[in-house]
């Protein structure tokens, strides 16, 4: 259960796969079969399995840092940088649909599965490579030095070199066209991570700008957690210390002896794929951004992003519970499964009286 409480530099990826295009604990604990998987790996790093692949740059069974997870926030705001643009500009915003692998710029990029090239962008940076087991690769941020219909070779055919100002690699990989999570066991190899997400806050909302005090709930609310992780290992540079998404975040509501009359609710579940990039906002919570997000003509050099989970889609309607003290109750998980717990007590008051009647 739960303890109680008492622009420069960055990269936008374009998806032609679904998602809306853009530009350039205090408990914690490790799921057995994870723990096996992932202490095998960091003791003897061994070649990808039939349906494992290794890291796309040198050296392959290296474990490389991941600076960007899958789902996180992909957000560039066409507002100025300013409470109201975060929380109601528009812009463009997105999922992040692959991996981030942090790597100095001009390295060389190989191929994780071998395959044939299928597409080559230079003005996108991009090659897509096909395979015949059904998976699709696509390798962001290079400067492409093959052709389409070319065969290429896991760990020897050189895809093109990290571009200028990049440090990374962005890697997607795709099964039947639908994106999905490359940091799953048996996926990207090897690959661990010991350190739960970090739950910074729980908070209740009235309305997107509004902010409700947990001691006195009536009518529909949103509940909105606060949730970062940690790249898997350190990464160089400007990028140190910036969050990535958990992999998987849960809800439930708890009575004051621990019954649960809201049983879990999953809000959101990163672990093999991404939800639309049209239903954005029905997952994160309008005052999140990316790392070095942009807004308008401002580029956040250097800044952390905002990490905001919706846990309950579409509102809460407290009318649901009977007038009451309860837990909000939220956990959060990495891919891995080390899990991290905490919640917040409020209180339901429908029936009339008190305040307005």
């Amino acid at each position: 259960m739960c303890g109680r409480r008492d622009p420069r530099g960055v990269m936008f990826e374009t998806t032609p796969h679904g998602n809306r295009t853009t530009r350039p604990i205090r408990l914690l604990f490790v799921l057995l079969v994870g723990a096996l998987v992932a202490g095998a790996l960091t003791v003897t790093p061994s070649p990808a399995s039939p349906t494992g692949y290794n890291y796309p740059v040198k050296p392959f069974t290296h474990e490389h840092p991941v600076r960007g997870n899958f789902g996180d926030p992909r957000t560039l705001f066409s507002v100025p940088p300013t409470t109201e643009g975060a929380l109601f500009g528009g812009g463009e915003f997105q999922f992040h649909f692959g991996v981030d692998i942090s790597a100095p710029d001009g390295t060389q990029v190989y191929p994780v599965v071998s395959g044939t090239v299928v597409a080559v962008s230079a003005k996108q940076r991009r090659v897509n490579v096909s395979c015949n087991d059904g998976r699709g690769f696509e390798y962001w941020h290079i400067s492409p030095t093959v052709s389409v219909g070319t065969h290429v070779t896991a760990n020897e055919t050189v895809l093109g070199r990290i571009v200028r100002g990049a440090k990374h690699v962005h890697l997607t990989e795709l099964q039947g066209g639908t994106p999905v999570n490359p940091l799953q066991t048996g996926h990207l190899t090897p690959y661990t991570d010991r350190v739960a997400p970090l739950i910074r806050s729980i908070s209740i909302r009235k309305s997107t700008a509004t902010l409700e005090l947990p001691n006195f709930l009536r009518g529909s609310v949103e509940f909105v957690a606060d949730v970062t992780d940690t790249p898997n290992r350190p990464v160089p540079g400007i990028w140190a210390d910036m969050p990535v998404a958990p992999a998987r975040v849960v809800w439930r509501i708890e009575d004051l002896n621990g019954r649960a009359v809201v049983p879990d609710r999953v809000a959101v579940d990163f672990s093999r794929t991404i939800p639309s990039s049209s239903a954005f906002w029905s997952y994160y919570a309008r005052g999140s951004y990316q790392n070095m997000s942009v807004f308008g003509n401002h580029f956040s050099y250097g800044q952390p992003g905002r990490y905001l989970y919706r846990l309950a889609h579409t509102g809460f309607d407290t009318r649901t519970l009977k007038d009451g003290v309860y837990d909000l109750v939220v956990r959060a998980s990495d891919i891995r499964g080390n899990a991290t717990c905490d919640s917040l007590r409020f209180t339901v008051h429908n029936r009339p009286g008190w305040i307005d009647g």
